[in-house]
């Protein structure tokens, strides 16, 4: 029987889909934070339940040829990346793994599998980061909570944003303490300034900063931004959200314009979008593109055929198919997301495409009740998957061809196991790194009707 502070020595043999490694010990499951397939380990039990247990590094024995320190001052410390200690190489053998074993436990599903997209950069790469703060030792401080917990742990320069995120995090950090503004307490539900967030257009690099604020601090922030574009002239756009709420929801539904534009400007698949601080859109734009070409060599759409794509956000990867398709139909609940892809649609000169507000499965299935048929349904839901409600309205609708794109292999095995006992086959999957570094992978299936 294991027991708390035990020590053993082990050899990892496989990494779960939060980025622990594994071993056995008398049969047992035991669960290792930051080690690597083929390390040997001597570990220090610290949980033991009925049918796993948890343990830490004491001493790496031989350590496994996938270990390669990716620096992070505070890699052992934010919950934010899992997968530092090892190479690029290894953690996409690590995520495709993943893919493959949730299909094959969760959906019974062993389909083709297409050669894993790895990203180009595994770091630099994020156009979006939302940074929490906190009080340390008197000072304003941001940066990301510690795992499993909401204690900040100060961080301006996290190597997955690009670096002038961290110079515009100083500035305005210094600003906070300087004007003495409270930072928001949400245990007491006090103070003020609740998140900093700051979003990049990858190819624009147009810049838009938002505070995110218990409550309407307009006043004392005026004097931020004339400073703050005088030194970062890329920032297009200065936004105050407000959210009253307690809770872990980090964006309010208020959004105050302080300076500048509403939105900010990227490129995406060869389109101009628009983008608000409410707005969904991929972290990661280059790999996004890479995903959605995958997703459009699925679908193959002819001149025909209608696309009906569900939970589609600012519009982004329905309109990167509009162009081989009859019409595109898009339907999202964010209210700002759908006037983005309205407004994305008429720059770009596209007039097959409409967008719809409202619960992807209840809007779908009034318009599907109308006469809408779409031949291809494209579905890129949440992490929580596909609703039981969205599911049922897409069988009704009997496209041809569904095309699923995901960021939890989990629930997209759930959902494509309901697809596949309801009359779809499974042909292909495609895994896709959006998010080097952490434990999220994204994943492309194509579904096919059974005749």
């Amino acid at each position: 029987m294991l027991e708390k502070n035990q020590l053993h020595d082990v050899e990892i043999t496989a990494i779960t889909s939060e980025g622990s490694g594994v071993c056995r010990i008398d049969n047992m499951a035991v669960f290792v934070p930051e080690t690597a397939v083929g390390d040997i380990v001597r570990i220090k039990i610290v949980k033991v339940l009925k049918s796993y247990a948890f343990g830490i590094i004491s001493e790496i024995l031989t350590p496994s040829p996938d270990r390669e320190e990716r620096f992070c001052s505070a890699y052992h410390k934010c919950g934010g990346c899992v997968f530092r200690h090892i190479s690029y190489q290894a953690e996409c053998i690590a995520k495709n793994t993943m893919i493959k074993d949730a299909f094959l436990r969760i959906g019974g599903l062993n389909p083709e599998y297409d050669e894993f997209i790895a990203a180009e950069n595994s770091d630099r790469y994020r156009n979006k980061a939302q940074y929490p703060l906190a009080y340390i030792d008197g000072k304003a401080v941001c940066g990301f909570y510690a795992p499993r917990s909401h204690r900040v742990i100060p961080l301006t320069d996290c190597p997955l944003q690009p670096r002038i995120f961290g110079e515009i995090l100083e500035f305005v950090l210094a600003y906070i303490n300087e004007k003495k503004i409270a930072v928001y307490d949400e245990k007491n539900n006090t103070g003020l300034i609740r998140h900093i967030y700051i979003r990049q257009g990858a190819y624009s690099n147009h810049i838009m900063l938002c505070i995110v604020a218990r409550k309407n601090i307009s006043r004392q922030l005026n004097s931020l931004c004339s400073k703050i574009v005088e030194k970062f002239p890329n920032i297009q756009s200065i936004v105050l959200n407000i959210n009253q709420n307690k809770t872990n929801v980090i964006l309010g539904e208020q959004c105050i314009t302080l300076w500048g534009s509403d939105l900010i400007s990227d490129t995406m698949c060869g389109n101009n979008i628009e983008i608000s601080p409410l707005s969904f859109y991929q972290i990661n734009t280059r790999q996004a593109e890479k995903l959605y070409s995958k997703a459009l060599e699925y679908a193959s759409p002819a001149p025909s055929d209608i696309i009906a794509d569900l939970y589609c956000g600012a519009g982004t990867i329905g309109l990167s198919m509009a162009h081989n398709a009859s019409k595109v139909i898009g339907i999202e609940i964010i209210p700002s997301a759908i006037e983005n892809a309205i407004k994305n649609a008429a720059n770009n000169h596209i007039c097959n495409a409409e967008f719809y507000c409202g619960d992807a499965g209840d809007v779908f299935t009034e318009l599907n009740t109308n006469g809408l048929n779409p031949n291809i349904i494209i579905v890129d839901p949440p992490r929580k998957g596909c609703s039981e409600e969205t599911l049922s309205a897409i069988l009704n609708a009997s496209p041809t061809k569904i095309i699923m794109i995901s960021c939890n292999p989990s629930t997209a095995a759930r959902d494509a196991r309901f697809l596949s006992q309801n009359g779809y086959s499974i042909n292909k999957i495609c895994g896709a790194d959006l998010f080097p570094g952490t434990r999220h992978v994204e994943c492309v299936v194509l579904m096919s009707r059974n005749e």
